[in-house]
């Protein structure tokens, strides 16, 4: 088994993003699309996050992309430009080989370096391995909003996890 790599994000990495984030949209409550945005709509929003010059991270095992990480301005309006909001991604095959914490501790060290001051994790509720990590690397519980989502036939809270960078 090789070792993953991280590298930044490249124009080749949109078909393997799709592909990843379509399995979660389709088969759990990580992502509250319910549709699968295509490569064109990814694309249209990772030039977007690489206009403004966020963080876009890549996990690479045996050349092809297993994992990514970004983080973005939390809200649109002016006074949140400097809260961002993470997003970590991993192909199933890929978890339980550290890859997650390393993305997050990756994109942690490159939002400081962009001037993000604060980062906030929203995650539906039940999905405790990305509460764990979360909480691993310090970030601390500041809210949950009830029955918030709608998906699978039922609904399902999130919480807001706050780390300052």
């Amino acid at each position: 088994m090789s070792d993953y790599q991280l590298r930044q994000f490249e124009w080749a990495d949109v078909p393997a993003i799709t592909a990843i984030y379509k399995h979660y949209v389709e088969n759990t409550a990580i992502t509250f699309d319910t549709e699968v945005p295509g490569e064109e709509a990814i694309a249209e929003k990772y030039a977007g996050l690489r206009k403004l010059g966020h963080p876009l991270i890549i996990a690479e095992l045996d050349g092809q992309p297993v994992g990514y990480a970004y983080a973005s301005f939390y809200r649109p309006r002016a006074a949140y430009r400097f809260t961002c909001e993470d997003s970590i991604y991993l192909h199933p095959d890929a978890k339980g080989r550290g890859i997650g914490k390393a993305l997050l501790t990756e994109l942690l060290l490159q939002s400081r370096a962009f001037g993000f001051k604060q980062m906030i994790a929203v995650i539906t509720a039940d999905t405790a391995n990305s509460i764990a990590i979360h909480e691993k690397f310090g970030f601390r519980h500041v809210g949950r909003y009830e029955a918030v989502g709608y998906k699978f036939d039922r609904w399902h809270d999130i919480v807001h996890l706050q780390l300052g960078l």
